[in-house]
C-alpha cells in the first residue's frame, strides 16, 4: 500500500496541541463541590465510568488519524514487469608484466588497474564479463560470466609479481593478450562485443602481432578500447636489495601509436592514463559508451484503498458520540 498525498500526514501534528489543551482544561470543566475534608475519599474505589472517562478523547484522536489517512489517498497496486535485457559481452585484457609494479600510480599500476576494473564490473550487473591476463604469454584468468562475485574474486587474486615469480614469462605480448581475449568472444551471440586492453609497454613477445589481433577483432565485430597506463618519461620502480627496497627511475616506453591504431581499426577509442584519477575517468567514459540496452514492459493498475480507513473513522466517531451522550453524559 502507498499514499498518493503524503503531505497530509503533517496534519497529525495537530494532535499534540489538542492533547495538551485537553489535559490542561479537563479539571476546569468538571463539576466541583466544597467539602470540609476529602480524606474519606482517598481509598474509595473508582467506578467503571471513572476508568473510561477519557475514552471519548482517545476515540476522537483515532478517528482524526483515520480521516487524515483517507485524505492522503491510500492505494494498492497490481503490477507486473517483463524486462528483456540485451547484455554486452566484455573481456578485460590486463598487462601483468613486472613493469606494472611501477609506482607512478598508487599503490602501483596493476593494483590501480584492478581497483578501477572492479568498480567497472560492479556497475554492469547484466553483462557477461571475463578476464585475460598477459605478460610474455597470455591466459584466461576468468571466462565470460554473469557471476561477477567469482570474477571479482579472481581479479583480486591476480598478483602484481606473477611474472616476477616465473608463473608466466615476463615481457609484453600485447598481440597474444588481445588474441586470447578476442578468442573468448568468437562464439558470442551478443550484438555488442568489447575488449578493454590495458598495458604499460610495447609489444616485445608473442607469436601474434598486435595489428594481426586487431584485424581479427575487427572481422568478428569486436571493439577494442586500449588504455596506456603510466606517466611520461620515467617512473619509480621498486628493486629488492639486501634489507629492503630501493627505488630506481624506470623509463616509460609505451607504444601509444600501435594502441591507437588497434582502437581505430576496431572502431573504438584509445586512452592514456598518467594517474589514478585519469584511469578511473577512462573506465567511466567506456562505461557510458557501452551502455546495456534494456526493453522494459510494465503494467500497473492502482486501486483506491481509502474505504477501510473511512469505515473505521465513522465507527470511532459513532462510538465516541454514544459514549459521551449516554453512559458518560454529564448533568451539571
Amino acid at each position: 500500500m502507498e499514499f498518493v498525498n503524503k503531505e497530509y500526514f503533517i496534519l497529525l501534528t495537530l494532535l499534540i496541541p489538542y492533547i495538551i489543551w485537553y489535559w490542561r482544561n479537563r479539571k476546569h470543566s468538571e463539576p466541583t463541590m466544597r467539602v470540609s475534608t476529602v480524606v474519606a475519599y482517598y481509598k474509595a474505589p473508582k467506578s467503571w465510568r471513572q476508568r473510561i472517562v477519557h475514552t471519548p478523547m482517545f476515540l476522537r484522536c483515532l478517528a482524526f488519524v483515520m480521516i487524515v489517512c483517507v485524505m492522503a489517498r491510500p492505494q494498492t497496486r497490481n503490477s507486473w514487469d517483463n524486462k528483456s535485457v540485451e547484455g554486452i559481452d566484455i573481456m578485460l585484457a590486463m598487462d601483468v608484466s613486472t613493469s606494472m609494479l611501477a609506482e607512478d600510480l598508487k599503490p602501483n599500476r596493476l593494483e590501480a588497474a584492478k581497483n578501477v576494473a572492479a568498480e567497472f564490473v560492479a556497475g554492469r550487473p547484466n553483462d557477461n564479463i571475463g578476464l585475460t591476463i598477459f605478460a610474455g604469454e597470455s591466459f584466461t584468468q576468468c571466462p565470460m560470466t554473469t557471476d561477477h562475485a567469482s570474477l571479482l574474486n579472481l581479479l583480486g587474486s591476480v598478483r602484481t609479481d606473477i611474472a616476477a615469480r616465473g608463473i608466466i614469462s615476463d615481457g609484453t605480448a600485447i598481440g597474444m593478450g588481445l588474441a586470447n581475449a578476442v578468442s573468448r568472444l568468437k562464439e558470442s551471440k551478443a550484438k555488442s562485443k568489447v575488449v578493454i586492453l590495458l598495458t604499460d609497454g610495447s609489444n616485445n613477445m608473442g607469436d601474434i602481432s598486435p595489428m594481426t589481433s586487431a584485424e581479427i577483432a575487427h572481422s568478428l565485430g569486436v571493439r577494442v578500447y586500449t588504455i596506456a597506463v603510466g606517466t611520461n618519461k620515467v617512473a619509480p620502480y621498486p628493486v629488492p636489495v639486501a634489507g629492503g627496497i630501493q627505488y630506481v627511475n624506470m623509463p616509460v616506453e609505451i607504444d601509444t601509436k600501435t594502441l591507437s591504431e588497434i582502437a581505430q581499426i576496431t572502431n573504438a577509442n584509445s586512452y592514456r592514463a598518467t594517474n589514478n584519477r585519469e584511469l578511473s575517468q577512462i573506465y567511466k567514459d567506456i562505461d557510458k559508451l557501452e551502455k546495456t540496452k534494456m526493453d522494459v514492459k510494465r503494467f500497473s493498475k492502482h486501486y483506491e484503498a481509502y474505504q477501510p480507513f473511512a469505515i473505521v473513522a465513522l465507527f470511532l466517531l459513532v462510538a465516541e458520540f454514544l459514549l459521551r451522550f449516554t453512559v458518560l453524559r454529564r448533568i451539571p
